[in-house]
């Protein structure tokens, strides 16, 4: 009888577990979403800390720096994942030949990385969302000129719409005495390499497996090598080895939890979508950025003008009627397609859109 009674209970937990209940299932979604915006915001505000409150001029340096941690928590995570089974993570060999073939998008990833942490370097994290704002144009722009793919005409037009609103938002940023053209310079470029990035992942993903996480490890491996020259160039060594606070405690915590967090970015990011979907990620990313404007703009005291807000909703609600368009576009593409490599081809697709989660899970 004890015996049948165990069997009911294990079957049953197994049932719960297959087909979670209706409030089980809002807890995973409200937890993803959760974990998405704390890391993704806080990793902004920190790297905003380490560029610009940290007396240490060595931008690329510390990039590199978080690129180590990155690389170092794919090995580390991969390793237990082998000997000891407590969770699932995919393995990393580190094969010189895959190195080569994901080397021309790592020469990508790094350009973006590096214009990303220099675009907010100079501009404030209130802006930041806005001066970064034209990945979306850009990837339609490059999508067509390399892979040949006309986007639609509502697409074309939500991209005007963001075009609209950069302009403006840089128009008013320079109207409050606090834009930078460097900053502005920076943030263009990025976009420009988000948006080759995610043109060249979908090409160098069989590489790797069709395995992101082999992929995030091999492209900030390959990182670590492509930084010395640039870090060299610009002078950083010295700056490092003269820095007053080499050696000091807080600083290395700080930069190191800036790698976890970029690290953990790649996680919560995949979570957000399989807890909700691609088009309910980019919502929410979109969301996030509004919230972390707001949050920013309370956090340094700023005050800014009607139009200053009106360009972020302009640009906030031209990406997120983009997401939408292009959605309805893949479901019809997918049409007859599986359930399964359609929810991958989303993910893939919308994941290249989305500039935060590509910069932030470095």
């Amino acid at each position: 009888m004890k015996q049948a009674k165990r069997a009911l209970n294990r079957f049953t937990a197994m049932r719960n577990r297959e087909n979670p209940t209706k409030w089980e299932s809002y807890k995973q979604v409200i937890t993803a979403v959760s974990a998405y915006w704390i890391f993704s915001i806080g990793l902004v505000f920190l790297n905003k800390y380490l560029l610009s409150s940290v007396k240490l001029d060595a931008p690329l340096f510390i990039t590199w720096y978080q690129c180590l941690v990155t690389v170092f928590l794919c090995l580390l995570l991969s390793k237990i994942s082998k000997n000891y089974g407590i969770f699932k993570f995919p393995s990393m060999p580190i094969d010189a030949k895959i190195s080569r073939e994901v080397l021309p998008l790592s020469v990508v990833f790094v350009a973006m990385i590096s214009f990303n942490n220099l675009c907010l370097k100079y501009v404030g994290v209130s802006f930041y969302y806005v001066g970064r704002s034209l990945t979306t144009v850009f990837n339609v722009v490059c999508t067509y000129l390399i892979l040949g793919q006309k986007t639609s005409g509502q697409a074309i037009a939500c991209c005007g719409l963001i075009i609209f609103g950069f302009f403006l938002g840089v128009d008013q940023e320079g109207a409050t005495g606090s834009l930078s053209y460097t900053g502005v310079i920076f943030g263009v470029l990025a976009s420009l390499s988000v948006a080759l990035n995610a043109i060249y992942t979908r090409k160098v993903l069989s590489s790797v497996g069709d395995c992101l996480w082999r992929l995030t490890m091999y492209n900030n491996l390959n990182a670590l090598v492509l930084f010395l020259p640039l870090m060299l160039f610009n002078g950083e060594f010295g700056a490092v080895f003269y820095f007053d606070n080499l050696f000091d405690t807080t600083f290395w915590i700080l930069m190191t939890l800036g790698g976890v967090f970029g690290f953990m970015m790649g996680y919560v990011t995949g979570w957000q979508i399989q807890a909700t979907s691609p088009l309910t990620h980019n919502i929410s990313g979109t969301a996030k950025a509004a919230a972390q404007t707001v949050m920013a703009v309370m956090w340094y005291s700023e005050l800014k003008t009607l139009l200053w807000w009106t360009s972020n909703f302009v640009v906030l609600f031209g990406s997120a009627a983009y997401t939408y368009v292009q959605k309805r576009v893949m479901d019809k593409k997918n049409s007859g397609a599986s359930p399964a490599s359609q929810a991958k081809s989303d993910e893939i697709k919308l994941l290249g859109r989305d500039g935060d989660a590509a910069e932030e899970a470095v």
